[in-house]
């Protein structure tokens, strides 16, 4: 039978997805399973390797019952990323996995900064430093869990957990170890420096693939659980960022893609490594090349938090008010009659780098409406993506347009606003699963389908279903409301660190 389609494997915080793909990016068919998640300590985030091996397991079990495995060209896994586990002599994890969203190694990161020095680790590593990378995890295991650190014969990201699984090889995409802070990204390798900090060697981590590459095939015992065939090749993929800028064609000139999901995540391409403090720079999905990525912590999420908690509205047992707020929303004038939505509301990223960091709504009266409130909602968000885009294409390459998906795409309003705010047009791509269809799209070209990664996004992935187009008067408008949004951060930053101090009961 005609090897007529590839999988994407997309690997989230919450779910596993397998996902089968045609030459012209349509979903086929898919599987999923739920991914656990374990708090056993504030700002601890955790869970088993087991279940993202069995996740994946499941997932491919499911999707191999609806076709015939033998169609299977190739798969490539996107993964949630700086997610990481360690293993002893004999394969076998030696505790839970620590998770993107772990706060344990504040401390580390101060420590490394002052060994290392800021600006170092942000050249090398291409991201400036935050809690976030699994650089500083590796510190704290060392000082905290040192027994364990001792052990650890192997260490790595969901990506090259999930390639062991299936190949029984210790191999990993450049584009998913990346995200862990641990590589020289201008020199495509990992870094002697950072794995000394880290209290690393090489051989303790996997070896590197470029996107597209095949990194092995599916074994004998990987087959029998998963109903794949064994033989299929297993191609390099990448972290789910850069996933879903490959399935929304990155490549594009002038384009940044834009994920208006649980956080709002942007990013655009470039071949020539850039740092800036302004976004992080990310291997792309590609042979080459880079992401320069900015991400908002707060997207959807925000929006869910602010209908529930402060509408005291559950939107999943009256999905009609969403459409009521954004008609109010509708309402408001640009601006929402003098207010200002900060969306910190999880810390800050891009471009502060500052994980104290609050959410702030400024300018509140007696006068203001329920409508105005989510219409500051949607401008903030929109003005904070727009300023970062600006600084990110001041650093690199020109931005002309947005490649919107997501959940917070389908609405016309906020894809409006972020075109005038940003006075860029912003194309709707009814992209459903863009991570997975960007490791799609690599196992296509490792498959042979497509002689590039790029080539293969620009075939697979999907036309605008709408353009949003900048209107003049309203662009000046929001471009005036962008220079006093942009001041608000600066000036507040301070005083906010001394309340996030009282609040912790360490103010003086």
């Amino acid at each position: 039978m005609r090897r007529d389609l590839v999988i994407g494997i997309d690997s989230s915080t919450t779910a596993t997805k397998a996902i089968a793909f045609d030459r012209r990016g349509r979903i086929v068919a898919e599987g999923r399973a739920p991914v656990p998640l374990s708090t056993p300590h504030p700002g601890w985030f955790e869970q088993e390797v087991s279940d993202w091996t069995g996740a994946a397991a499941t997932a491919l079990k499911q999707l191999t019952r609806k076709i015939d495995a033998s169609r299977i060209a190739g798969l490539a896994i996107s993964n949630q990323r700086e997610s990481f586990a360690q293993f002893d002599n004999k394969d076998r994890a030696l505790r839970r996995g620590t998770l993107w969203l772990d706060e344990r190694a504040q401390t580390e990161v101060s420590d490394l900064c002052a060994e290392l020095g800021t600006d170092a680790i942000h050249r090398i590593s291409g991201k400036p430093p935050d809690v976030t990378p699994c650089l500083y995890r590796c510190r704290w295991f060392s000082t905290h869990m040192p027994k364990m650190w001792a052990r650890t014969a192997k260490t790595a990201e969901v990506h090259g957990i999930l390639t062991h699984f299936l190949t029984g090889q210790w191999t990993t995409s450049i584009a998913s170890a990346d995200p862990m802070g641990l590589i020289d990204a201008g020199a495509y390798d990992w870094s002697d420096v950072l794995l000394k900090a880290a209290h690393l060697t090489r051989a303790q981590l996997p070896s590197l693939r470029r996107p597209g590459e095949i990194m092995g095939k599916v074994s004998d015992s990987a087959a029998k659980k998963t109903g794949l065939r064994a033989g299929t090749p297993v191609i390099a993929g990448g972290g789910d960022g850069q996933c879903a800028g490959t399935g929304a064609n990155i490549f594009l000139a002038g384009r940044a893609y834009v994920n208006l999901g649980t956080a709002a995540v942007s990013g655009s391409y470039g071949k020539t490594y850039a740092t800036d403090r302004a976004f992080r720079t990310m291997m792309a999905v590609g042979e080459e090349g880079f992401s320069f990525e900015t991400a908002i912590r707060t997207g959807t999420f925000l929006i869910n938090w602010m209908v529930e908690r402060l509408f005291n509205v559950n939107p999943a047992r009256n999905p009609a008010i969403l459409k009521k707020l954004e008609a109010e929303a509708a309402a408001s004038p640009i601006g929402a009659n003098g207010l200002v939505l900060v969306p910190y509301w999880s810390g800050c990223m891009t471009p502060y780098w500052d994980s104290g960091a609050r959410g702030v709504i400024a300018g509140l009266s007696g006068n203001h409406s329920r409508g105005d409130v989510y219409r500051a909602l949607l401008e903030g968000v929109a003005l904070e993506q727009a300023m970062m885009t600006n600084k990110v294409a001041g650093a690199t390459a020109p931005i002309t347009h947005f490649a919107a998906v997501g959940g917070g795409s389908r609405s016309d309003l906020w894809c409006q606003i972020l075109a005038d705010a940003s006075d860029r047009e912003v194309k709707r791509l009814e992209t459903a699963e863009a991570s997975a269809l960007g490791a799609a799209m690599a196992a296509a070209r490792g498959a042979g389908w497509f002689k590039t990664v790029a080539a293969a996004s620009a075939a697979m992935s999907g036309r605008p279903s709408r353009t949003f187009r900048p209107r003049k008067s309203e662009a000046r408008r929001y471009r005036e409301l962008l220079t006093i949004y942009s001041e608000l951060w600066p000036q507040l930053s301070d005083w906010n660190r001394r309340l996030v101090a009282f609040a912790n009961g360490s103010a003086r």
